[in-house]
């Protein structure tokens, strides 16, 4: 179980005041599927909150001990049916691909409504890697590299 300072806690406590609990845990309990949901959850997350639909108490407090022991999360705040976990993020490296700006890459074009009161389209495209996207969502091919009469006329 990880360890907290009473100042980490009072910090980590003032920043989960507008979570919403990603995560409930009905009548069937503690179950692996809930587990693994609670796990996934730190992984993405860091800190969340965590509501038991159940009127029992010790039941809580236990179901509290047993996810800070096996996820290696560190306890928060339990407050009635909400309980309130801190595990640090993983830092997952993202891969890059070896050639930069060049090949298909996929990029997400909203555009509002011409009206303005409809909700704005959101499409996905991919584009090259001599394409650009405007500010208005156009998608523009980059102009070719202009070169100087004088030069391509000493070369021949």
């Amino acid at each position: 179980m990880l360890k907290l300072t009473p100042a980490e806690r009072s910090a980590l406590r003032a920043e989960a005041h507008g979570l919403s609990p990603v995560v409930m845990i009905g009548e069937s309990g503690l179950t692996e599927s809930v587990m693994k949901e609670i796990a996934a959850s730190l992984d993405a997350h860091g800190l969340i909150k965590v509501r038991v639909f159940g009127d029992d108490r010790e039941a809580r407090v236990g179901m509290y001990e047993q996810i800070s022991a096996e996820l290696d999360a560190a306890p928060v705040q339990h407050i009635g049916k909400l309980l309130v976990l801190y595990r640090p993020k993983k830092e997952v490296a993202k891969e890059r691909s070896s050639k930069s700006g060049k090949g298909m890459r996929e990029v997400t074009i909203v555009k509002a409504s011409a009206s303005g009161t409809k909700k704005p389209s959101v499409t996905k495209v991919m584009i090259k890697g001599n394409e650009r996207v405007t500010a208005g969502g156009n998608i523009k091919r980059a102009k070719p590299r202009q070169t100087s009469s004088k030069k391509t006329s000493l070369n021949k």
